[in-house]
């Protein structure tokens, strides 16, 4: 028989818990604790700019943000900088968490330190709300404690704790939106069904693929209703929560079909990717990924042992493992349909995966704990201590100014470049694949090229829609005859970097 679905998730923990509450005070003092080492590690880097790993999604979302401050505070009119003499507006992810930082740009001024703050407040509300789903579904302080704590030092989360993505807030509001859930099954108050439900559909509108969080309350109203029959509380429930997803739906079939050459809409359909890379990238994210970036090193034998205490304790016969199990399968199934976006780099497509993640990896370590000798005491304790020290060592060279993961001279010489020219000239700017990072540089609008690709007919197409100067690292650019016509005179050269005045576009195509 079935274990009711009401009943608390005992049957997940290796033994009654209800002796194992941790007085009030050692519980937040470790959660302090962890907050203010996480902290510390970040302090150095606040004042850094935006560089290395991803760096292209950073500059677009500051980029984002500092144009709703600057430009227009409508929420519904992200702006972008590359957008040539047009007004920018290009609609993705319901970009909540880049006009929250512009509210507060609003109140303290224009300042990437905040940025900084204001996504690092994320992640301790992120790790704060990781307890709290673990404690609401095993019942266990300790474990819950452990969880969050390996949570927090995953080296891919450390990372992403102070860079402007928005991932961050979608990766919260789930997580909150889970905790939530759980503790509605466990003390039946309205309001946390109500505040769950908005908090997944929130999280889901900051990024669509966290969507996949509604496959728990949408597989746990439908097994209610086969185990007790239909009920209107039931469906009421059900109406309540499930209600929310209509929001990022509402918003994705409005802004989807302006996207051009997305490959993240056709995913694996998108047949540009072979079998062959299509298995090395599989194979990457397995070995790699997985264990380094997602887990940490020292976290893995607690992921590995969480697997083994399923099948040990024989958790699988819980009912609310098959809430657990549709949930994997639904973002196992986003990690394949999205394998060719995701390839070996894109480590934060993989956020949907923590919440799976680390409730494998807090069980596993409470359970080894929990064994009953003083080795694997040790053991866990050790593996929990060292885990801060391989996330430092994964990823302080992350903040490297001598290696940014771009031109090194638009870091370096940020400030005379965004001075050389006013600051509402229309530009043309490159080398840039990515059409945000040196923008983001130069504090300036227009038109981006890369591959030193920019021919004399697009160049006197731009000066004529009103581009007047052009930022350049490319001589083969400015060395082109064709090209060279339309430069007048060069203001600043830094580096490798350039900046003329441009000709009025009568010269010859």
């Amino acid at each position: 028989m079935p274990v009711n679905l009401n009943n608390p998730i005992i049957a997940f923990s290796p033994q009654n818990t209800n002796n194992l509450d941790m007085k009030k005070r050692y519980r937040n003092l470790i959660l302090l604790s962890v907050i203010l080492l996480s902290f510390i590690m970040h302090f150095s880097f606040f004042s850094r700019d935006l560089m290395s790993i991803h760096v292209w999604r950073q500059t677009q979302t500051q980029s984002t943000i500092v144009n709703f401050y600057e430009e227009d505070m409508n929420i519904l009119n992200p702006h972008r900088n590359n957008r040539g003499n047009g007004d920018g507006i290009f609609r993705m992810e319901f970009p909540l968490m880049q006009w929250l930082v512009a509210c507060t740009y609003k109140v303290f001024g224009e300042h990437l330190v905040i940025s900084r703050l204001f996504m690092f407040v994320i992640a301790v509300f992120s790790i704060l709300g990781m307890y709290r789903m673990l404690n609401a579904v095993f019942r266990n302080e300790a474990l819950a404690l452990m969880g969050a704590w390996a949570f927090t030092f995953s080296p891919s989360f450390f990372y992403y704790t102070i860079n402007p993505i928005p991932d961050n807030l979608a990766l919260c509001c789930s997580i909150w939106g889970m905790a939530l859930f759980f503790e509605w099954r466990m003390k039946g108050k309205p309001y946390q069904l109500l505040v769950s439900g908005f908090l997944l559909g929130t999280g889901a509108l900051c990024k669509l693929p966290f969507i996949l969080c509604f496959i728990v309350p949408v597989i746990y109203f439908i097994i209610q209703t086969f185990e007790n029959g239909f009920s209107k509380r039931n469906t009421g429930n059900a109406v309540i929560h499930c209600s929310f997803i209509l929001l990022p739906l509402a918003w994705y079939i409005t802004v989807i079909p302006q996207w051009k050459g997305n490959g993240i809409v056709m995913g694996m359909l998108d047949h540009h990717v072979s079998f062959l890379e299509y298995l090395d990238y599989l194979q990457h994210n397995l070995v790699s990924n997985l264990p380094e970036l997602l887990l940490n090193y020292g976290s893995v034998p607690f992921f590995i042992a969480g697997f083994y205490f399923i099948r040990k304790r024989k958790a699988y016969k819980h009912s609310f493992f098959l809430l657990f199990l549709a949930w994997s399968i639904a973002v196992l199934g986003y990690f394949l349909f999205e394998l060719n976006m995701i390839g070996k780099i894109h480590d934060y497509y993989l956020f949907p995966f923590y919440p799976l993640l680390f409730l494998l990896v807090g069980y596993g370590a409470w359970n080894i704990y929990s064994m009953g000798s003083r080795m694997a005491r040790y053991i866990v304790l050790v593996l929990l201590l060292v885990l801060p020290l391989t996330a430092w060592l994964r990823m302080q060279n992350r903040w490297e100014p001598s290696t940014p993961g771009f031109n090194r001279d638009l870091l370096e010489y940020k400030v005379e470049l965004r001075n050389a020219v006013p600051g509402d000239a229309l530009c043309i700017a490159g080398n840039d694949e990515s059409g945000f990072i040196f923008f983001y540089y130069i504090d300036k609008k227009g038109w981006a090229f890369s591959d030193d690709q920019l021919s004399a007919a697009e160049m006197k197409r731009m000066i004529t829609e009103g581009a007047k100067y052009l930022y350049s690292d490319s001589r083969i650019i400015e060395n082109d005859s064709n090209c060279r016509q339309f430069l007048d005179t060069l203001i600043l050269e830094r580096g490798t970097v350039r900046v003329y005045r441009l000709r009025s576009g009568k010269g010859r195509p």
